[in-house]
């Protein structure tokens, strides 16, 4: 599994790098808007984004219109002592300064416990999604175990390029399922299709990258 893994990360971050910064920015827009449109993200009380790297789909969109509406935010910041993302809460995207990796991360000291976010929208980053909500990161697990603090009322939203959607991934025991996965064409409410597509097996192939 682990070998599969890395074949996938490689030909997805390939696929995905090969975008243009125009279609980035036009298939991000439709992304962010239909997240928008969730009546979930509506009721949020706190908005938690990422800043993206590497052709990531971009969450400006997203930030301007929570701040707009007096939204908490927050952003990840990576605690390289302890090899976990904390949350940090900002207001201005101007806060946010090149950390590990070259991630542009919160530059304040207060940070918030996972597990008291509560009613919140998380949007998460990844190199390959499915219909049923899973997800394939980077490889260091630091997503899965945020996820895995966080409490009932905490929605989790895969931004996707359809080209980064396979019907199934390699998943480890570990690996945390996300509540929905949005690309530029569809809304996938993972629990629905989880059921829906029960048993369905990916067949493999490598993804096309259609900009």
């Amino acid at each position: 599994m682990a070998d599969e893994k890395i074949q996938l990360r490689r030909v997805l971050q390939e696929c995905r790098t090969a975008l243009s910064p125009a279609c980035v920015a036009a298939l991000s827009s439709s992304i962010q808007q239909r997240v928008l449109s969730l009546e979930r993200y509506s009721s949020a009380r706190a908005v938690v984004l990422y800043a993206p790297k590497d052709h990531e789909v971009l969450t400006e969109s997203i930030l301007a219109e929570a701040l707009a509406a007096g939204r908490a935010i927050y952003y990840p910041r990576l605690d390289l002592s302890r090899d976990q993302l904390r949350l940090v809460r900002v207001s201005d995207s101007s806060e946010l300064r090149p950390g590990a990796y070259g991630i542009r991360e919160p530059i304040a000291d207060d940070t918030l416990d996972a597990s008291a976010l509560g009613d919140a929208l998380v949007c998460v980053p990844g190199l390959g999604f499915s219909p049923s909500g899973q997800r394939l990161g980077r490889g260091g697990g630091h997503y899965d175990r945020l996820i895995a603090q966080m409490g009932p009322a905490v929605i989790t939203i895969g931004l996707a390029y359809s080209l980064q959607l396979l019907e199934r991934l390699p998943q480890h025991p570990h690996d945390q399922r996300l509540d929905f996965v949005i690309t530029e064409s569809a809304i996938h409410d993972a629990a629905h299709d989880s059921a829906s597509k029960r048993g369905q097996v990916h067949e493999g192939g490598v993804p096309r990258c259609n900009c």
